[in-house]
């Protein structure tokens, strides 16, 4: 419990620092904030979470604010939610959106936030782990709260942020830094590297009681310098010396949900066998797994993948790897339907050329699909095989193709 004159205090020197932040650059997520519902925007520490509540913000006449990551908040109840919004009123008016920035640190804050929402107040929230909040949300605020998820910069919003054209030139910078925005800032690795520990500690071993961070630390790591591979639960179990393949599975829950990295399950019609079959990994940023694992800038290809990966996830839900006789890298779900199959390799060749190929027609053919795609680093090519067209394209200009 704090004082409401100490909450006060607090509430308009974060309102004042907010004011004087830098606007930041606009990002692609379009957001309309309802009344009578919660919007949760959810994503990795530092991806700009607090930067998109800044421009939201700025756009409402009027808004109240609490960042509740804040440490002069240490020791802040349920109950003194009560004190914020009388305080919020008093100072900033009858009428505003809320905006809870890093909410999840609140033990039962989703019985303040119903409380609202169910006196019709608009209410934006923000936290760093998807399904603690969600599920919280789920269980207090069925049916009553719209959810988007944040990334660090894509290639367009990181354009705009370098105030750049798009070009190979451009995207080589964007394939090795990648878009958190306060490492693009200042290109200190340490911005990165703390990051790592912050999520570990805090998104982590503190919420999920942990103390062995020795083990988390290093399986992290290793997950993220191995893009693209397969991995089971119960090699990682051997590996790490880990005493039932339970913990490790929900190390795994826990990395993601914490959006460190993501999984992606090997396509079957069978839900079980998806559950069973080895899964692949992939890391929340390049720049970000470049400055923090020594191994992972040795492979181009799997980078290429990675960042690829990415922006397919920002899009879509549904994605897997398709494996039988041969591989394919991804394929798109919409709507309990194959959309799209899709190659990555950063140097399409001789050497390579049958197996890409043969693994692209594979899955086509699988989906019934009539062309596929093969993402290069700076390759420009289209031919049919089989009745399939197959299009050969620069990661660069595919990923400005999906925002023009």
């Amino acid at each position: 419990m704090i004082a409401k004159e100490t909450l006060k205090e607090i509430v308009i020197s974060q309102r004042e620092s907010l004011n004087k932040m830098d606007i930041g650059t606009s990002r692609e997520k379009k957001t309309i904030i309802e009344e009578s519902f919660a919007l949760l925007i959810t994503g990795i520490r530092r991806c700009g979470k607090s930067t998109f509540i800044h421009q939201l913000l700025k756009k409402q006449k009027k808004g109240y604010y609490l960042n509740l990551e804040d440490p002069r908040l240490e020791g802040f109840e349920l109950s003194d939610f009560n004190k914020i919004e009388d305080i919020m009123k008093e100072v900033y008016g009858e009428e505003g959106v809320y905006f809870f920035d890093e909410i999840q640190n609140i033990e039962k804050w989703e019985k303040f936030i119903r409380y609202l929402v169910d006196k019709k107040e608009k209410v934006i929230i923000t936290g760093s782990n998807a399904s603690l909040l969600s599920n919280e949300l789920g269980t207090k605020l069925t049916g009553r709260h719209l959810q988007i998820e944040m990334f660090p910069f894509s290639f367009t919003e990181f354009l705009n942020f370098k105030k750049d054209s798009p070009s190979i030139k451009s995207f080589e910078e964007y394939f090795n830094k990648g878009g958190f925005p306060e490492y693009l800032k200042n290109e200190n690795p340490l911005i990165l590297n703390e990051l790592l520990s912050d999520i570990i500690m805090k998104d982590i071993s503190i919420r999920f009681g942990i103390k062995n961070t020795n083990i988390l630390n290093k399986m992290a790591i290793y997950l993220i310098s191995n893009v693209g591979k397969e991995f089971s639960y119960n090699s990682l179990k051997s590996m790490f010396e880990i005493k039932s393949v339970q913990s490790v599975i929900d190390y795994i829950f826990y990395f993601e949900n914490a959006y460190l990295l993501f999984t992606i399950p090997k396509f079957s019609y069978s839900y079980k066998k998806q559950q069973i079959n080895p899964k692949k990994i992939y890391s929340i940023d390049n720049g970000f797994s470049y400055n923090n694992s020594s191994s992972f800038s040795k492979d181009k290809g799997k980078m290429l993948e990675n960042l690829v990966f990415l922006e397919l996830r920002r899009k879509f839900k549904d994605i897997f790897y398709f494996q039988e006789k041969t591989e394919c890298d991804f394929i798109i779900k919409e709507k309990e339907k194959i959309t799209m199959a899709i190659q990555v390799c950063f140097d399409f060749n001789e050497e390579n050329k049958n197996r890409e190929i043969n693994g692209l027609i594979a899955a086509l053919k699988e989906f019934n699909l009539k062309e596929g795609l093969i993402l290069t680093y700076n390759q420009e090519e289209e031919f049919l095989i089989e009745n399939k067209r197959i299009i050969i394209k620069p990661v660069w200009k595919w990923l400005i193709s999906l925002t023009s």
